[in-house]
């Protein structure tokens, strides 16, 4: 199986993340993108790299800071002396896996250069449009402790975001077997093992797996009832739910079904929803969170059968 493969050549190069590699494989294979929080030293960007090492797959990483501008990203047009004429340097943005390292250190303006690149799968350098290599994924990770000199993410961005992994501490057995690893210097790269085309296919063909009205009924009701909660401001959006979907289908493709169970849908609620969710003031300072509202709501509504 992919994921078997992806998983099995990530373990050479990092211990017990094996539920954020799977999570990562999804949205790949969805085309969105993924918000990587977790606090400093939890190796997001040694996962990120070797996952695009494992897939065979151009991998660049951009460190946000807040004299980044937006041409430094996208790239930008330089003057060729030898031929006369102006031509276009393209940014690190084309890559197939862009790894953008502390994204809210950016400014606004900078970040925004990100949305036209992760909603429309291409850029605009000095007015002409520019496609993005495919497959195309960033990766973007945030420090969810850090308050001084970073930016709030706006509720549009952190919309695009297919979903969001949480990276946090191993569990004690996986923390030992890193250190044991790292002291007799056993962890390797990643090599590839899987191809490009293989990758596209995967993607054209999770497109293809059957899902039933009563699994749509399903995920439009999970939806609904994150809109009405009262400690809700801005619930998830119909976006969330193409997204939901899409998720569901991949997760499916990659367990070898043709159809997607309501378990698809309940596994990847929270990593897909819970960061669109935004809370009424009041409710967030006693410290509920978009995790938490949709954790209550899977409880609340009826699995189908």
């Amino acid at each position: 199986m992919l994921f078997e493969k992806i998983k099995n050549e990530i373990q050479k190069a990092v211990v017990g993340l094996d539920d954020a590699v799977e999570l990562m494989s999804i949205a790949l294979i969805s085309g969105g993108h993924v918000l990587l929080e977790g606090a400093p030293g939890l190796a997001k960007t040694t996962l990120a790299k070797n996952f695009a090492k494992a897939l065979n797959l151009k991998f660049t990483r951009i460190q946000m800071t807040p004299d980044l501008l937006p041409g430094d990203i996208v790239g930008h047009t330089v003057y060729d002396m030898r031929r006369g004429e102006f031509r276009i340097r393209k940014g690190p943005i084309f890559a197939n896996i862009v790894l953008v390292d502390e994204i809210n250190r950016a400014s606004p303006k900078t970040q925004s250069a990100l949305l036209e690149a992760m909603e429309e799968k291409q850029v605009s350098i000095e007015g002409q449009s520019i496609k993005l290599p495919e497959p195309f994924l960033v990766i973007a990770t945030r420090n969810p402790v850090e308050v001084e000199g970073v930016y709030q993410l706006p509720s549009a961005q952190l919309d695009r975001f297919f979903m969001e992994v949480r990276i946090g501490y191993l569990s004690e057995d996986h923390e030992k077997e890193m250190l044991k690893r790292k002291n007799e210097g056993s962890f390797t790269e990643a090599r590839p093992v899987v191809t490009r085309e293989e990758i596209i296919a995967a993607m054209r063909n999770a497109r293809t797996i059957r899902v039933s009205d009563e699994i749509i009924d399903y995920i439009y009701s999970i939806l609904k009832e994150t809109r009405i909660d009262e400690r809700v401001l801005l619930g998830a959006s119909p976006r969330a739910g193409e997204h939901l979907l899409m998720a569901a289908k991949s997760k499916a493709y990659l367990e070898g079904r043709s159809y997607v169970i309501p378990d698809d849908v309940k596994n990847l609620a929270v990593p897909v929803l819970s960061h669109r969710i935004m809370l009424k003031p009041e409710y967030e300072i006693e410290g509920i969170s978009g995790e938490d509202i949709v954790r209550e709501v899977l409880e609340r509504i009826e699995v189908p059968v």
